[in-house]
């Protein structure tokens, strides 16, 4: 599918769902998984820190490394990705904002009631009784190259807080990913922007989508096979989206 087709088949659309994965943000200069780590991080593989296992071990390793994350988001903006989503919903019916993504950035473009499949970094809560902490996270101890920091405590049981993110071995959150199948089940033209489709379940969606009858479309700066009955746009999100824009919508 040509930039042009893909742009008609946007301006006919009655309900999108765009779904984002780690690409989108890391335009931002936030960093993924696969990326190589420095300072205190460089000696562990960031998907060892990412499981409650890790955590009910070493608390203070792996909450200094999502704030260590989180402060990284802080200091990101949000990218003409994030913005050319954001304008998406004054030119379409319907539209739904599905992502992979931890960080607020969706938001802060002006995107609304996004659905988080994998949670927030910004949604800390008890590993024991579950009760969401909303108290205030400082930074200002936080060195760039990453510490260990010790957990806030639960102001309900005294327990741990743990960031609000899903990890490894871990269910999605039951109201988002019913949502999104929802949405992605009803919707005539999915666009995934910045997702190689290979973390499970949420790489079903396409699929979900594309069984319904949907227009399936894949952004990403790495060309990865699709079915026939996809199409895929080669090119980084914070140029490829604006441009789909702006073809749809003169």
């Amino acid at each position: 599918m040509t930039m042009d087709a893909a742009a008609r088949s946007l301006r006919e659309a009655k309900h999108v769902v765009v779904f984002t994965g780690a690409g989108a943000s890391a335009e931002s200069g936030i960093p993924t998984f696969r990326d190589a780590l420095t300072g205190l991080w460089e000696r562990f593989d960031p998907a060892q820190l990412a499981t409650p296992e890790a955590y009910r071990a070493d608390p203070s390793l792996c909450w200094g490394w999502y704030e260590w994350r989180r402060r990284k988001v802080e200091l990101a903006q949000p990218n003409d990705a994030h913005r050319a989503i954001a304008d998406l919903v004054k030119h379409v019916p319907k539209l739904t904002v599905v992502t992979q993504n931890v960080d607020d950035l969706h938001e802060r473009a002006g995107s609304l009631e996004v659905i988080h499949l994998h949670g927030s970094l910004n949604s800390p809560r008890c590993i024991d009784c579950g009760l969401t902490h909303t108290l205030a996270l400082p930074f200002d101890t936080l060195p760039e190259g990453g510490a260990r920091l010790e957990p806030p405590a639960c102001s309900a049981c005294n327990g741990s807080i743990r960031p609000g993110v899903v990890w490894f071995g871990e269910m999605l959150p039951e109201q988002a990913w019913n949502d999104a199948l929802e949405a992605v089940e009803a919707c005539d033209f999915f666009l995934s922007v910045g997702t190689s489709g290979m973390v499970y379940p949420a790489a079903e969606l396409p699929l979900r989508a594309l069984g319904n009858g949907a227009t399936v479309v894949h952004v990403n700066q790495v060309r990865f096979d699709v079915s026939s009955r996809e199409h895929f746009l080669e090119g980084s999100a914070s140029r490829m989206l604006p441009t789909l824009l702006c073809r749809a919508f003169p």
